[in-house]
């Protein structure tokens, strides 16, 4: 299944570079040049990735991306001239699935679309349809939805990804290292050390019955966390 990926970029010579090169790899790719003409594109097609460039001229792709997330869960990798941590890191908590930086060369950037398309792409997303469950929690993976006792409960990406990875190895002991290469594998080196317990603490809030006393994922002093599923 060949892919459709939405390029949201103002830059007119790099938008034609981009779009030439991913159509020579095979992908379809429509066009916008700002966030009201990404709206339209992304309401009346079916979008497997979005190239979203942080600074356009009628707002901003953090902005943006924050505002997507209310409603789908379509990969996204930024692209942007910033190269500092704050803006990458704000990139990936958002939900990003990468960041990049320009310039960048075309062959790694194509190899980066691929890889999140392998991830996270309409394939990857057949593979994962599927349904966990744990007592009174539901997890429908490919609908990135969560009931408890039938009940919607709310998760950002980092969530879901956080909930997917412990019941999908319940009872194991997961080392925080292998949390953040599973939740966060392309910003893993702008994490700092708390970032895995603060998203474990919000997690905590939303599915424990007493998030003081976890029963759900436990914490193993000087190992990591563990999955009572």
């Amino acid at each position: 299944m060949n892919a459709t990926i939405l390029l949201v970029e103002d830059d007119e010579a790099l938008h034609r570079g981009i779009q030439f090169t991913l159509q020579h790899e095979g992908f379809q790719v429509l066009s916008a040049r700002d966030l009201e003409g990404a709206r339209i594109l992304l309401r009346d097609n079916e979008i497997h990735l979005l190239l979203l460039d942080v600074q356009l001229p009628d707002g901003n792709g953090f902005d943006f991306c924050s505002e997507l997330r209310e409603s789908r869960d379509t990969p996204i990798i930024f692209l942007t001239a910033s190269d500092q941590e704050f803006d990458i890191v704000r990139g990936l908590d958002l939900g990003g699935d990468d960041y990049i930086t320009k310039p960048f060369r075309l062959r790694e950037f194509t190899s980066r679309v691929q890889a999140v398309l392998r991830r996270r792409g309409p394939i990857a997303r057949e593979e994962e349809a599927s349904l966990l469950t744990a007592g009174t929690l539901s997890l429908n993976v490919g609908e990135m939805r969560l009931e408890k006792r039938g009940q919607d409960v709310p998760l950002s990406v980092t969530e879901f990804r956080l909930l997917r990875l412990f019941m999908t190895h319940p009872r194991s002991v997961l080392s925080k290292d292998q949390i953040i290469q599973q939740v966060w594998p392309d910003g893993a080196e702008v994490l700092d050390d708390n970032t895995v317990a603060v998203n474990i603490r919000r997690l905590r809030e939303k599915i424990e019955e007493d998030p003081q006393q976890p029963q759900r994922i436990v914490t193993v002093r000087g190992a990591g966390y563990r999955w009572n599923g």
